[in-house]
């Protein structure tokens, strides 16, 4: 794979990331206060920083072959787990994934939260939601970059690709000041989806011994036959207008669960 290809697929599948912990930041700091929320913003930052030096120099050192075979099998499970959810959404079996309703979940449990200090933290809520939105969707961004990069051996285009997307994502969040609403979430999960299953088969199918057609050129032909399979069970389980799903949420609470289980 060249490394635009590879640049693209991680800004595509940071990005997503990168929206979903942009939500959580705004809410916590447009609603709370900003200096707690960059501190827990800061601490986040440092605690993943102090990840990739443990473990990235670890993982590119494995044998390729290895290594090719665990992150294959990981990517197509984290892949298929991406278009299942997707296709759910797009048939109507489950909710669409809102940044606008997520956004005012969290602004609504923020202007409810106590306020309370510890330290030299003013405000530990804001603290703390800031500290694991960016933790949680940061550990997803290292899984992408490393596993990405140190399989085809250039993590530099892989972080490259994961940190424009998340430059893009902060200044259009810091000009708008607003979740990115209208960014179709949902389709990109599915390309990523997509994108994630096909390279998880092929690695792990080159990490199990298999010899490609034409090796990496294998691709064009793999992620063109994923995307047809997701889109003909979208086709199949299509609901029709009006259905709710069986499974739709009735409270705030039980929608605020959903919205954790789904990102």
């Amino acid at each position: 794979m060249t490394a635009l290809p590879l640049i693209l697929t991680v800004f595509v599948a940071c990005a997503v990331e990168a929206i979903e912990a942009l939500t959580i930041v705004l809410a916590a700091g447009l609603t709370r206060e900003w200096r707690s929320t960059f501190q827990g913003m800061a601490v986040a930052l440092l605690v993943l920083a102090a990840i990739v030096a443990a473990l990235g120099p670890t993982i590119t050192l494995l044998p390729l072959t290895a290594l090719r075979l665990v992150v294959g099998a990981l990517l197509a499970i984290f892949g298929l787990q991406w278009l299942r959810k997707a296709i759910l959404r797009a048939t109507g079996y489950k909710s669409l994934h809102d940044e606008a309703s997520a956004y005012l979940r969290e602004v609504a449990a923020a202007k409810a939260a106590a306020t309370s200090s510890r330290g030299r933290v003013h405000d530990w809520y804001a603290f703390t939601l800031s500290f694991k939105g960016v933790l949680l969707e940061g550990l997803e961004v290292i899984f992408i970059v490393i596993t990405f990069g140190a399989n085809q051996r250039n993590v530099g285009a892989a972080v490259i690709g994961a940190a424009a997307a998340v430059i893009v994502v902060a200044v259009t969040g810091v000009l708008v000041r607003a979740p990115l609403a209208k960014v179709p979430e949902n389709a990109l999960k599915f390309a990523v989806g997509i994108m994630l299953t096909s390279f998880g088969i092929f690695w792990g199918a080159e990490g199990a011994g298999v010899a490609w057609p034409g090796n990496d050129a294998a691709l064009l032909v793999l992620v063109p036959v994923v995307a047809l399979v997701a889109l003909c069970y979208t086709v199949l389980l299509r609901r029709p207008q009006g259905v709710r799903p069986a499974s739709a949420p009735t409270s705030a609470s039980a929608s605020a669960s959903e919205e954790v289980s789904s990102s």
